[in-house]
């Protein structure tokens, strides 16, 4: 079972990573800050439809802010996802924001509705964590999925990202009679082993959502991580194997019953020759990414003394005991795909 022991550090933006992020667009100067919605009046807690607390909070702004700090926030949502034009956000309005109280980076998530037709959108603004940063890069050049994000000094945008929460569809939908458990078993295989491969940890049934695409024959299933902060920071090499987190436990159990050892390991295979030929289509940002990486602080020595380790016992390969940092660590990860 995957336990991690201490809530992790925040990590700030250093200057290698700052330059990749300014050389590849990520850096955007933004029209208000983190820092800047803190200056609520007052908040309300916010429940779901069934009345069960959310643990987000609804802010409000004193009504000489609130006009311009609204106009200033759905400015952001046209950065991006309009590169700026704020012609096509003429319709939209902020219809509430609200406050994380619990995660790490105490997240403002942004609800962005069209008058004309009550279409509505999400997007976070968050405390800028160079672990989430690297973490986000990673998935939009390794993962099947695109990530839009950007960063100013010390906040970070992000865009929703749609599907449903893991927790809840292992709650609710798994039982399903019209589930593939097959094909979603298979998707959980291979979300585990790019989790492993790229170092990205914690992914519980919290911090992941599934997407589910039906299609004219079957149902199509994707596992998408939505939480980035514990991007190779834990020292345990289980925290990065979804497969070890006792929230995961339906997944797993369609894994036991649907799927013999040999699909899976041709499953593993196939999603580490998918992460090969990301690696190969993407050379300059990936080497880009790890060189910031490497350059940079992002975990503990401690941990990373034991990840190296525990690496080095699991690949046969003692060139993970000569890595000084995560980021070296990463960037073995990464090669052990392409020798394999």
């Amino acid at each position: 079972m995957a336990v991690i022991s201490k809530k992790k550090i925040v990590y700030p933006i250093r200057d290698n990573l700052r330059a990749y992020l300014v050389n590849y667009g990520r850096e955007v100067d933004i029209p208000i800050h983190y820092k800047d919605l803190l200056r609520y009046s007052n908040s309300i807690a916010l429940y779901d439809s069934k009345g069960n607390d959310t643990f987000w909070e609804t802010v409000f702004y004193d009504e000489s802010d609130r006009n311009d700090i609204h106009y200033k926030v759905k400015k952001i949502y046209a950065l991006l996802k309009a590169d700026g034009d704020m012609s096509v956000m003429q319709h939209l309005y902020i219809d509430r924001i609200d406050l994380c109280i619990y995660g790490n980076t105490q997240p403002f998530r942004v609800r962005i509705v069209n008058r004309i037709n009550d279409n509505f959108d999400y997007f976070y603004i968050k405390n800028a964590d160079a672990s989430r940063v690297y973490g986000l890069e990673l998935e939009h050049l390794l993962s099947p999925n695109r990530i839009s994000y950007l960063v100013y000094k010390d906040s970070l945008i992000e865009e929703h990202i749609a599907g449903i929460p893991g927790e809840h569809f292992m709650k609710k939908q798994i039982n399903d009679p019209l589930i593939n458990p097959i094909r979603l078993a298979k998707e959980f295989v291979k979300f585990n082993e790019r989790c492993f491969v790229r170092l990205l940890g914690d992914m519980h049934s919290s911090n992941f959502v599934i997407d589910v695409t039906p299609d004219f024959e079957e149902t199509h299933y994707r596992i998408r991580a939505i939480d980035f902060d514990q991007q190779s920071y834990e020292g345990k090499r289980s925290i990065y194997l979804p497969q070890y987190f006792k929230q995961n436990n339906a997944l797993i159990q369609l894994g036991i019953k649907h799927i013999t050892p040999e699909s899976m390991a041709q499953y593993q295979r196939e999603e580490r020759a998918l992460i090969a030929t990301r690696l190969k289509s993407s050379p300059k940002e990936i080497e880009d990414i790890l060189s910031a990486m490497e350059s940079d602080v992002i975990s503990t020595p401690e941990n990373t003394e034991s990840l190296k380790k525990e690496l080095a016992k699991f690949y046969k390969q003692p060139k993970f005991l000569a890595c000084k940092n995560m980021g070296e660590l990463l960037r073995l990860s990464l090669q052990m795909v392409l020798q394999r």
